[in-house]
């Protein structure tokens, strides 16, 4: 599969990041309480397919439920860009709003039914 690198970040320019994503890459819409309320469209990468190139400083950590999921937002606009998703603590997960797409070929979307996560984590790693 041919790899793209593309730079992504917060609406402010605070948070920039640098991250290698598969052409045609598999979009994940899910629809858990927070992934619906804040529109945040998966777009899973390999941890060394990502840099961050600057904002550190100006990133927060919102966790819930097992604390597993590092969700970083940042603390001047808002938005959250990218995060450490508990489906795939071993890479990121960004925010494909936050990309050019355009860039990218032609995404491949797909729902994920993350409000029963438990009953159907496999499907998301491609066990079922």
């Amino acid at each position: 599969m041919n790899k793209l690198t593309v730079e992504g970040g917060c609406h402010c320019g605070a948070v920039k990041y640098s991250a290698n994503i598969d052409q045609n890459p598999e979009v994940i819409i899910c629809n858990c309480s927070v992934c619906s309320m804040v529109g945040f469209h998966h777009i899973i990468i390999a941890e060394e397919d990502f840099t961050l190139l600057q904002g550190d400083d100006a990133l927060t950590t919102y966790q819930f439920g097992s604390k597993t999921a590092e969700h970083m937002f940042c603390c001047k606009c808002g938005v959250k860009s990218f995060y450490k998703p508990r489906s795939h603590p071993d890479g990121w997960s960004l925010n494909a709003h936050c990309l050019p797409l355009e860039k990218l070929g032609t995404p491949q979307y797909r729902s994920f039914d993350g409000q029963n996560w438990e009953q159907n984590i496999d499907s998301l790693h491609g066990d079922s």
